[in-house]
């Protein structure tokens, strides 16, 4: 499995971006967005952005990752997941349809 890491452009090259995971320096393959510009935030795939990303969405996939990375250390999550307490989990819409009409497969 591949994860996602939303990361700021601090500058780009051609299809070169310059960015900062955290406080991390990096460089990441622009080819599948090249419309992207220095100040952007973009969700990197092993070296390769994937999508350029509004800046609020990228600070809540970054507080989910610091919120599992806490897990991990044996931590609690903070207040990283919530969003998601006090809630029922819930199904998206087309899969909610699905499951209304009484599909249980694909």
């Amino acid at each position: 499995m591949c994860i996602g890491i939303p990361m700021r452009l601090t500058g780009v090259t051609g299809i070169v971006g310059h960015a900062l995971n955290g406080d991390r320096p990096e460089t990441v393959d622009l080819s599948l967005v090249p419309e992207a510009r220095a100040g952007d935030w973009v969700l990197n795939f092993l070296g390769t952005a994937h999508a350029i990303l509004p800046e609020d969405e990228a600070q809540k996939i970054r507080a989910a990752l610091d919120g599992l990375s806490a897990i991990m250390r044996g931590e609690g999550p903070g207040a990283a997941f919530a969003d998601l307490e006090g809630r029922e989990p819930s199904l998206p819409a087309h899969l909610q349809a699905a499951r209304d009409a009484g599909q249980s497969t694909g």
